[in-house]
């Protein structure tokens, strides 16, 4: 699998972009810069989006990547996600007032946007993938995502502060070759980390070491406030134990 970075930062500037990861140019993981950072051929390839939880900073471009795709009349964009987080984008993202109901344009026969309930845990076909969603601890209902193709599999954490289910599952995972990991603050900010369900390195060493082979799993850290960044990676280059790579936005593996 080809992952390519679109954003994945925790806020924005000129030169941050929140999160959105794609593999093979078909397959989106949350959607915070799927059109500030992908020209219209990438955004016509898609043909879904996983969505971790329902915070703007991980929807916020399905609405301008359905109006773009709806002008040049793409097959539908499967929009994949648990029940509560399809529920929220129904009522109060695409609802006809905040934005339109791409589930309903160009008519309800022939969507711009279809939406998948993704039962935890369970595997489900998406995009020739299989996709697993794995329940984290946030400040609303979010999950991890564990993806399979080709005899390999990537995780994905969504946003979170310290769990324990997501390392259960992916120590059961023989497949696993790379982790995407969020870390959002530092040290010294403990209790607005807490308070907002995410990462510090503090707590972000203890729970990476949760996975029994993390050591010969490849860590990708995304995440970082903008405004925090120098001292997260300084923070970060404290843990010891995994080898651990920074994000930015143009990084490509091939996982």
């Amino acid at each position: 699998m080809r992952l390519t970075v679109f954003g994945c930062h925790g806020g924005e500037t000129p030169r941050h972009r929140t999160s959105a990861f794609v593999l093979d140019g078909k397959l989106a993981i949350d959607a915070g810069a799927l059109t500030s950072g992908m020209e219209l051929p990438g955004q016509r390839a898609l043909e879904a989006v996983l969505v971790s939880h329902a915070h703007l900073d991980h929807i916020r471009d399905l609405a301008t990547v359905a109006d773009n795709r709806a002008q040049y009349q793409c097959k539908p964009l499967v929009v994949a996600g648990t029940r509560v987080t399809i529920d929220i984008l129904k009522r109060h993202f695409f609802n006809g007032l905040l934005w339109p109901d791409f589930s309903a344009i160009p008519n309800k026969k022939s969507p711009t946007i279809q939406y998948l309930v993704l039962p935890p845990e369970k595997r489900t076909k998406v995009a020739g993938y299989d996709v697993r969603a794995i329940m984290v601890t946030h400040t609303i209902e979010t999950c991890a995502f564990v993806v399979e193709k080709g005899g390999h599999a990537v995780a994905y954490s969504g946003d979170t502060g310290p769990t324990d289910r997501l390392w259960e599952v992916l120590n059961s995972e023989k497949k696993l070759r790379a982790l995407l990991m969020e870390v959002s603050f530092p040290n010294a900010e403990q209790k607005l980390a807490e308070l907002s369900g995410h990462h510090t390195p503090q707590t972000l060493g203890p729970d990476l070491m949760k996975l029994e082979k993390i050591k010969d799993i490849q860590t990708l850290i995304y995440h970082i406030k903008p405004v925090f960044q120098k001292v997260v990676e300084r923070e970060l280059a404290k843990i010891k134990g995994p080898e651990m790579t920074v994000l930015d936005i143009g990084d490509e593996f091939d996982l």
